[in-house]
């Protein structure tokens, strides 16, 4: 018997339907469209961020050599990218893409400049050095192959998946292995978002196009996705789903929405507010295409499920349950350390960090070596490790009170899990039980860490 009322158990099961789906979702063959949003200083033409496409059939030997993928194997991110030793696209493996590292439990829980440049660099030593080599003195190169890996740290990421075939999977392998592979980029008509087009176009002919009022005729992104979610909708047999894969919560930048052409230009005052004094036809004429276009009106997650390092896809947090996290992660601080805020327990992490040396440990984990007293302390940095170490309860729990803060704060509405804030809470909550560890550490509290932050130095 029952104990649960009816209504309860309705919901529970269409959760559990979801979460279902989600799961399965990953482990058929399938095209995903990657939508991923702009970052860094921009002009209205760059608003229009990046487009990929996961291949969840396919893998590769080597970044320009394809394969059908072995049982275990979670598929390759396809991109043609400008500048990168010359080749028109270029495979890698999903999970280094995302984060550039190779095991999903090795992702950090909070990110900088500095251990994200790290990562990637370990990662193109190790398998990138073919179109990557190191520079003259030794050092990482310039360039642009840093977009291969570590995508999720500069930018949130918008997926359209569809289903595909084995037979669809092979011929797709067999007409780019063949292909010449060299680059012809070119930002206004053969950009990255030309090139996922003829992806998913390739696999289903007709299925993207560009739009000639929107977008001026220029590939975009935004475009890709709205036509591939019209198109979806009158093909149930697709399997249409959206996912969302959040920016790592740190000190990185955020990323910005994404838009198309004239949408770009349109939100951009440095450049509609001068038009509209010189030509107030011309901005009205803009404003009239955002409109009549419906430009604006492209929800990019909706319906999305959420996208975590494990492989799974999630029903995303609700905003009532976000709010609630958000109140007890602010008990929770005010009643293990002097009065505060999170967002300034998050500024004095990121300080202390940046002024720590990354490194990895035994496992391969990365973990942060940060000078207190008289002798570096290592804390782990990934949901692996960040409990073995022997750091002071005071640095584990500032690490994990500004992941939470940062998630919570930063995610895009429908960006977060309720199983991946569960876990972080979990694991902040494990700190009030962590004992010192038996080397000798020095003890710290709150006011000594903030101190450190800010007379430690690189």
């Amino acid at each position: 018997m029952s104990f649960w009322p009816a209504k309860t158990m309705g919901r529970l099961f269409c959760l559990l339907s979801l979460l279902t789906l989600g799961c399965a979702s990953l482990a058929r063959a399938s095209a995903t469209l990657f939508l991923e949003e702009p970052y860094g200083k921009m002009g209205f033409f760059t608003a229009t961020g990046h487009a990929a496409v996961y291949l969840s059939g396919v893998c590769a030997d080597s970044p320009t050599v394809l394969r059908r993928c072995a049982p275990g194997e979670t598929g390759i991110v396809l991109s043609r990218y400008d500048a990168v030793a010359g080749y028109d696209w270029l495979a890698i493996p999903l999970i280094p893409y995302l984060y550039a590292v190779e095991r999903p439990e090795d992702v950090p829980l909070f990110a900088d400049a500095k251990m994200v440049a790290l990562l990637r660099d370990q990662y193109r030593r190790k398998h990138l050095e073919n179109f990557a080599p190191d520079a003259a003195d030794g050092r990482a190169p310039g360039g642009n192959w840093y977009q291969l890996v570590g995508s999720s740290y500069d930018r949130t990421i918008y997926g359209f998946e569809i289903k595909s075939t084995p037979e669809q999977d092979e011929a797709l392998i067999r007409k780019l292995n063949a292909s010449p592979n060299r680059s012809h980029f070119h930002l206004a008509s053969n950009n990255c978002a030309d090139f996922a087009k003829e992806i998913i176009n390739f696999y289903y002919p007709k299925a993207l196009h560009r739009s000639l009022i929107a977008d001026v005729g220029i590939t975009t992104p935004k475009q890709m996705a709205k036509t591939l979610t019209k198109f979806s909708a009158r093909r149930p047999e697709l399997q249409f789903s959206r996912m969302v894969i959040s920016q790592v919560p740190g000190s990185m930048p955020r990323s910005s929405r994404v838009h198309g052409v004239v949408e770009s230009f349109l939100k951009s005052t440095k450049y509609i507010v001068p038009s509209a004094v010189v030509s107030p036809v011309f901005a009205g004429c803009v404003f009239g295409v955002y409109v009549g276009t419906g430009a604006g009106r492209f929800d990019l997650d909706r319906n999305a499920m959420v996208f975590d390092p494990d492989g799974d896809l999630e029903a995303p947090l609700s905003h009532a349950d976000r709010k609630s996290y958000e109140r007890q992660l602010k008990s929770f601080i005010a009643e293990t350390g002097p009065p505060t805020s999170a967002r300034h327990l998050e500024k004095e992490w990121e300080k202390l960090e940046a002024n720590a040396q990354m490194t990895f440990d035994d496992q391969g984990s990365p973990v942060l070596e940060i000078e207190l007293g008289e002798k570096p302390v290592r804390v782990g940095i990934s949901q692996e490790n960040v409990m073995d170490s022997r750091a002071p309860r005071q640095l584990v729990r500032t690490i994990l009170e500004a992941r939470l803060e940062s998630e919570l704060r930063h995610a895009p509405p429908r960006g977060i899990s309720g199983s991946e804030v569960a876990r972080d809470w979990s694991l902040l909550q494990q700190t009030q039980g962590m004992s010192i560890g038996r080397d000798s550490s020095p003890r710290v509290n709150s006011t000594t860490l903030m101190s450190v932050s800010f007379t430690s130095g690189p």
